[in-house]
């Protein structure tokens, strides 16, 4: 037998798919939230001059015919017909100028040249301004400046403003000092006496309790101000260990008060701060802006909106591109029919993430339509799957979809993710969904009494009784997600008032 070897040629046929970078990208949008949207589209409205921003109808003056609530693509034969001009071999008859033309002697009328009034962004109009009043706000005062004014108000000696000075360098997010009184006047080379009598003092700045060496301290201080600092609120601050572990009857003997004083005493220190330079500086939390808007229609079903005011709307200038077409050379046409393809595919990729999420959504409210009608206690478990399946998705894209995305219903703002939550069995064969039974449990425990503080094994036996096959441990487990002390912890605490 013989055996040929060497090179040859072979044809062979077969099927890939390929991730272009804009395929990469409309992945990306699907999981975007429409605020990290409106940021993307703000990029490509610098780069692409062929888009412009979509104007926004509100309901009270809306035009007689209202666009979509998602994107509104260019014309399909207008688009058609400049993406033939642009592609074209030969240029036009009119072409002389190229894009970089002077047009200083162009005239614009109700621009600025004709006394047209410029807002700095193009508008013409005070009702365009998008400036809220957060933009005339004045900054708030940073913690260490703050301290800084009262200190060089309290302290007239230079050596105690510059000890003063070095404490609040020394400071810790928490508005504590970690380092111990003798490091702190070696450190600055001045007598321990003089360092404490500056920092007590600087105690009682606003806010109170800053410089403490530790909780005690801080508290102390705090309570001090509000002249409540008596011998019963002293012992309870050198017994806090006993407070951590809810050991409320050696509280009351060691601070030689009842039941209700005890009671009043631990409500004034949970009103104190434990650290009360943690939030001077920290950045006020965002608000949630829902992404889906869902009301109840005049007929008791469900409306589903996407939200009008934080979806991004894009529109193709074709005027602007045929103008700029008959003067175009072959590099800048080359340029425009790139730019013009970007823009259409941004048009295109928008609409169909709106309209995916409008598919998805209102899926998940079919699906969970007794949780918005009745409460958590009705939430029925749910996973991607469910949702992939029904709307004839993957379940990757379902994934995307839901994350960072949320909707404002009559119950409240939730995240679309919330409504997927796992199956817990049934004892008559039916499933739970978990959120439902946490929710459970913490109704359980909210309606305790000082005689009658549940254990774990009498929650799981409720809730056999009420259908839901569950273990001990799960109970548990979900206590502890919601912090909720054990059984013994809470007798200790109901039992301080008797």
């Amino acid at each position: 037998m013989n055996m040929a070897l060497g090179p040859r040629f072979e044809l062979r046929q077969s099927q890939s798919l390929v991730m272009t970078p804009q395929l990469r990208q409309a992945i990306k949008l699907l999981q975007f939230s429409n605020q990290d949207v409106t940021a993307f589209v703000d990029e490509e409205l610098e780069r692409n001059p062929l888009l412009e921003r979509g104007e926004v109808f509100s309901d009270h003056a809306a035009p007689a015919e209202r666009p979509a609530i998602d994107q509104v693509a260019a014309p399909e034969r207008e688009l058609s017909d400049l993406t033939d001009r642009l592609n074209a071999e030969t240029l036009p008859s009119d072409a002389a100028a190229p894009l970089d033309a002077d047009f200083s002697s162009t005239y614009d009328p109700g621009g600025a040249a004709d006394g047209g009034l410029s807002r700095g962004n193009g508008s013409s109009s005070f009702d365009t301004d998008d400036r809220s009043i957060d933009d005339y706000a004045e900054s708030r005062t940073s913690l260490r400046d703050h301290l800084g004014e009262q200190m060089r108000l309290a302290f007239h000696d230079p050596a105690d403003r510059l000890i003063g000075a070095h404490l609040i360098a020394l400071l810790d997010p928490s508005g504590r000092l970690s380092s111990t009184p003798d490091a702190l006047a070696y450190a600055m080379g001045a007598d321990l006496d003089r360092v404490e009598a500056v920092r007590h003092l600087m105690m009682r700045f606003e806010p109170s309790g800053m410089f403490a060496r530790d909780l005690r301290e801080c508290l102390a201080a705090q309570l001090a101000e509000k002249n409540r600092l008596d011998p019963a609120m002293a012992r309870l601050l050198d017994n806090l260990d006993l407070l951590a572990r809810h050991d409320m009857r050696r509280l009351i003997a060691v601070c030689e008060v009842d039941g209700e004083d005890l009671t009043e005493m631990i409500s004034e220190i949970r009103r104190l701060d434990p650290k009360p330079g943690a939030l001077w500086d920290a950045t006020p939390p965002l608000a949630v802006i829902p992404d889906v808007l869902l009301r109840v229609a005049p007929d008791g079903g469900w409306l589903l909106e996407l939200n009008p005011e934080t979806m991004p709307r894009v529109l193709v200038n074709l005027k602007f591109t045929a103008r700029l077409l008959p003067k175009a050379s072959r590099e800048d046409r080359a340029f425009l029919a790139d730019k013009l393809q970007t823009a259409n595919w941004l048009i295109k990729s928008l609409q169909q993430r709106a309209q995916t999420i409008l598919k998805v959504a209102t899926e998940i409210v079919a699906q969970q339509d007794a949780f918005f009608r009745h409460g958590v206690g009705h939430l029925r478990p749910l996973i991607l799957r469910d949702i992939a399946d029904a709307v004839e998705m993957h379940e990757s894209t379902v994934s995307r979809v839901t994350a960072n995305k949320y909707i404002a219903t009559p119950r409240g703002i939730y995240e679309l993710k919330y409504f997927f939550t796992t199956a817990i069995a049934g004892t008559s064969g039916e499933s739970h969904s978990a959120e439902a039974v946490r929710h459970r449990i913490r109704t359980l425990v909210g309606r305790e009494t000082a005689d009658d503080v549940l254990s774990d094994d009498a929650i799981v036996a409720i809730l056999r009784r009420e259908g839901v096959d569950i273990a001990r441990r799960t109970v548990a487990k979900y206590r502890d997600a919601l912090r909720i002390p054990s059984s013994v912890q809470r007798k200790r605490e109901k039992a301080v008032p008797a």
